[in-house]
């Protein structure tokens, strides 16, 4: 099969990559794009790892074919702060000690995002349905929930999840 052009737009930039019908955005991300920060852990859209926003919902990009996001906007981990400014809930990750080992914390963040964007206040039950379809090795569901739950409470002040 001939490669085809890819044309969209990643972290609020303009991008194009020469990919194959059949590759997936996670694989156009992360080996045509340089965006490492999502992460494939199952290749089935089970674990979350490589869970981005496609025109502003959450996607597990495993699932999606590269071409699928022509024309569309994509959003990475690496394009959730702006201007060097982490978002509230990033900074509660941080401070709240989130990541252990890491692999799982920018699906998480991503999802969490997603939820914040939609529900700047949610409770609990729905912070942890938001963030049930992300697996974490290490277990760490509840300083995640703990750090979403306080930056719902900055997110009302800065206007969203994403500081906006």
């Amino acid at each position: 099969m001939a490669k085809q052009i890819l044309k969209c737009t990643v972290n609020g930039e303009a991008v194009e990559a020469l990919v194959q019908p059949y590759v997936t955005l996670l694989d156009a991300l992360r080996e045509d794009l340089g965006l490492t920060g999502p992460k494939e852990g199952c290749g089935t859209g089970d674990c979350g790892a490589c869970s981005i926003h496609l025109d502003g919902h959450l996607v597990a990009s495993c699932l999606v074919l590269a071409m699928q996001a022509r024309g569309r906007s994509v959003t990475t981990i690496e394009g959730l702060a702006r201007g060097g400014t982490l978002t509230p809930v990033q900074d509660a990750f941080v401070r709240h000690g989130v990541p252990q080992c890491g692999f799982c914390i920018p699906g998480v963040l991503m999802a969490a995002a997603a939820l914040l964007d939609e529900n700047p206040k949610p409770t609990e039950e729905e912070i942890r349905y938001a963030i049930a379809g992300n697996l974490c090795r290490c277990t760490g569901y509840t300083t995640m929930i703990a750090a979403i739950s306080e930056a719902a409470g900055v997110a009302e002040n800065r206007g969203s999840a994403r500081g906006a």
